[in-house]
């Protein structure tokens, strides 16, 4: 018997940035607490790192086009 494969919870910036098709640094300036996009911040000191969880980006990414579709700005 085979487990179903699963895929990454969560990724780095770069992938997120990637998924959405934007730069880096415009992810930043999206991401929580400046924008929408929430994010994980994990660690501390040196070894501290960002992640995003696929459902969250998902989310944003239909709610930007549900605003879309509505005509909202």
């Amino acid at each position: 018997m085979s487990k179903p494969s699963i895929g990454p919870l969560a990724v780095r910036p770069r992938a997120a940035a990637k998924i959405l098709g934007i730069s880096e640094r415009t992810l930043w300036s999206l991401s929580a607490p400046r924008g929408n996009i929430p994010c994980a911040r994990i660690g501390h000191g040196k070894r501290k790192s960002v992640l995003y969880s696929l459902v969250h980006v998902q989310a944003w990414l239909a709610d930007q086009t549900a605003k879309q579709e509505g005509g909202a700005a």
